[in-house]
């Protein structure tokens, strides 16, 4: 892993873990072994490394949508799951749910892109809805849209919730949810 990729990597554990505001090219100087000019030659501002973040975040969510493409809507909403189960087993939030809560304080360009990945979140989850509801698989009245902003919404709440609560109660949502939307 090159140096970028390994700043890259590790601001997005420390915006997770700490918030955007909460962390400093200096912890990430500190932790890869490197002085804080290597990372601004990389990334001359901060808002430079938050939106090379999201960017990374985009292009994971991109080949998730890729390699599962041919995939059933059922497999395609597993997949979905499974990234909030990941985030949920790696006592993480996930990365619109850290930076949205920061969003007011963030540079305009980190806002962008927050929002540009936030919009293909919600076109990949509305596809397979639809995509569900056109064979018959999935059951739901209102938009696909409208479905995926809630799907979205309650992953990324219980995720954080069931960290109070436990894990327990982020299987109750998922379950429920499934039994809401399969036939």
């Amino acid at each position: 892993m090159s140096t970028k990729e390994q700043i890259i990597e590790l601001a997005d554990v420390l915006i997770r873990a700490k918030g955007y505001n909460a962390f400093s090219f200096y912890d990430i100087s500190e932790k890869v072994g490197i002085k804080t000019a290597s990372i601004h030659y990389h990334f001359p501002s901060k808002s430079d490394l938050g939106v090379a973040v999201i960017e990374k975040s985009i292009l994971n969510l991109e080949k998730v949508a890729q390699t599962y493409e041919d995939k059933s809507p059922v497999e395609k909403l597993e997949r979905f799951f499974t990234i909030y189960s990941d985030i949920l087993n790696e006592k993480e939030i996930c990365i619109v749910g850290s930076l949205s809560t920061d969003f007011n304080t963030l540079d305009e360009k980190v806002q962008e892109k927050l929002k540009v990945f936030s919009g293909e979140m919600i076109r990949w989850v509305s596809s397979f809805l639809e995509e569900g509801r056109n064979q018959k698989i999935f059951a739901f009245e209102d938009e696909p849209r409208t479905r995926a902003l809630l799907l979205i919404t309650n992953m990324i709440s219980i995720v954080q919730l069931s960290r109070l609560t436990g894990k327990e109660d982020f299987a109750i949502v998922k379950d429920s949810i499934k039994k809401q939307l399969i036939r």
